[in-house]
């Protein structure tokens, strides 16, 4: 396992973290029970991971109380980052919100507490400094931002501070590197990378789109007309399947999982400090961690870059992978 300096803080993370939603959000991703939750976290310990990324959200504050439980006497061992709801954002119910964080993690601090999503109703410098309240107070240790776009970047670091931004990048999806990649680079942000495998998708187990489970055909990939899609796109279906092939070929030219070389693409682009990558159970955690030490040469790197481009240009400048241009939330 590798490890990076989060931004310009002295937190010292793993570059590959483990995303505790699913542990915790059973209508989402099904139901083990709580022992393999706890075998899991103890074997992302075991192999080096530090970082363990939740949110009060996920299953409704379930993934905080099973990843809380799971960790127990070994808590100290990890980073704990954790996200505030946007419609929590006023000062009283940061706090509020952030107390409860902690009651459910069981821990007397968050080591990194982050605005989940921008809010617009709260100006950024009151949401800033209840922040920064409870930071002095000791109760979190750093603050951090999630889906902040360059405009709301500027603003919120006009106003504060944070020392990262949590964004959705991957192999199929790669906007934020227009405008949103230099803006943090700017600031001395370090990337925390979610859906590095676009949940799933980039393992290449589906073939067909209709294979795709439901709840994961919900992104501007595609079409508007499919259940549970809230973008007014057509969609790219067609493009993903081809990409994904061709991201098939080269895995196998190379000799590694297409997960492993996913994953190790991320861990290659600028700006990015870790990876966050779900796993259900010791078998799948392993897998995934075996990607940390993957290193790709810059041939590959180019390769994998041209292979991709078309589905980078189609998707422009909007880094929100749910919602389309006029109503993106991430500006």
């Amino acid at each position: 396992m590798q490890f990076r300096s989060l931004g310009s803080s002295s937190l010292n993370v793993s570059t590959l973290a483990f995303g505790a939603w699913q542990i915790g959000d059973e209508t989402y991703w099904g139901a083990p029970k709580q022992s393999n939750y706890d075998a899991v976290v103890h074997a992302a310990l075991d192999v080096g991971i530090t970082l363990f990324d939740t949110a009060e959200m996920y299953g409704n504050g379930e993934s905080e109380r099973a990843l809380g439980r799971a960790l127990g006497t070994r808590r100290d061992q990890a980073v704990i980052a954790s996200k505030v709801l946007s419609n929590h954002c006023a000062p009283t119910d940061v706090r509020k919100a952030c107390e409860k964080s902690l009651q459910r993690l069981g821990t007397d601090r968050i080591d990194l507490y982050q605005v989940h999503w921008p809010c617009n109703n709260v100006p950024f410098a009151d949401t800033y400094e209840a922040l920064e309240h409870l930071r002095t107070e000791g109760k979190i240790r750093a603050i951090g931002v999630s889906n902040f776009g360059p405009q709301d970047l500027d603003a919120w670091m006009a106003h504060g501070a944070a020392i990262s931004n949590q964004l959705g990048y991957n192999l199929l999806f790669r906007a934020i590197e227009h405008e949103i990649v230099p803006a943090c680079q700017r600031h001395g942000l370090g990337i925390l990378v979610y859906m590095p495998l676009l949940q799933g998708i980039l393992c290449g187990r589906w073939k067909d789109v209709d294979d795709i489970p439901q709840p994961r055909r919900r992104t501007r990939h595609f079409t508007s007309e499919r259940p549970g899609t809230r973008h007014n796109e057509p969609g790219c279906e067609p493009l993903l399947l081809d990409t994904l092939a061709a991201l098939d070929n080269f895995a196998n030219e190379l000799g590694h999982p297409l997960a492993h070389i996913a994953i190790a693409w991320l861990q290659a682009q600028p700006g990015v400090t870790s990876a966050i990558v779900g796993a259900r159970d010791i078998e799948q955690l392993r897998f995934n961690a075996a990607a940390a030490d993957l290193k790709l040469s810059q041939e590959a790197l180019q390769r994998l870059d041209a292979i991709t481009n078309p589905l980078k240009d189609h998707f422009g400048h909007n880094a929100d992978m749910w919602l389309d241009n006029a109503n993106s939330r991430i500006q």
